[in-house]
């Protein structure tokens, strides 16, 4: 996957371009995966899964996992899982993305690269995600990105002490398209 200098931000001059690459998460990229889905700060807002379902995620054709690397030396920042990469449907879901160090632009970097890719390079027509509706951070990433709230699940996951709900999101070609006229995601 090539590596892009993203403008991470809504205004160029609050900071400078993210450098940014997706690979393919490998067998020995699964420890590094399953810190951070572990990690305190993560925890809340995902429902995390064990190495078997990480690994299955790795060979199976319908999915994309990815290591998201950033910075100068392009270290391993985070990762991105795509599922239904071969659905007749074109609609490919943004399962998981998780960041390490939040607040440093990688996470929108990383989102801005994961659409090119849905819709460039899978053919998508339609890029959904969910997200636990407390999660706000994830919510103004998302809305600021152009996704459109498509409504709620409400209490859809169990978690200690009751339930969680999920807020789906979603994305069509011809928004991304739109998006793209305006300047406001990465070159085809």
């Amino acid at each position: 996957m090539a590596t892009t200098d993203v403008n991470s931000s809504d205004s160029q001059r609050e900071r400078a371009p993210v450098r940014l690459r997706l690979r393919p998460t490998m067998q020995s990229d699964l420890e590094f995966v399953l810190s951070l889905e572990q990690d305190d700060a993560n925890l809340p807002f995902i429902t995390p899964w064990d190495r078997v379902q990480h690994e299955g995620a790795i060979r199976f054709p319908d999915f994309r996992h990815f290591i998201i690397e950033g910075g100068v030396g392009l270290d391993a920042v985070g990762f991105m899982i795509l599922i239904g990469c071969r659905s007749r449907h074109q609609s490919l879901e943004l399962k998981r993305m998780v960041v390490r160090d939040k607040g440093q632009g990688y996470g929108r970097a990383a989102l801005r690269m994961t659409k090119k890719v849905a819709f460039d390079d899978l053919g998508a027509h339609r890029l959904w995600l969910d997200f636990k509706s407390h999660n706000t951070r994830a919510r103004a990433l998302y809305e600021s990105e152009g996704f459109i709230v498509e409504g709620t699940l409400r209490e859809a996951v169990r978690v200690a002490g009751g339930f969680d709900s999920l807020v789906v999101m979603s994305m069509l070609q011809p928004e991304f398209t739109a998006r793209r006229g305006r300047a406001l995601e990465l070159h085809a």
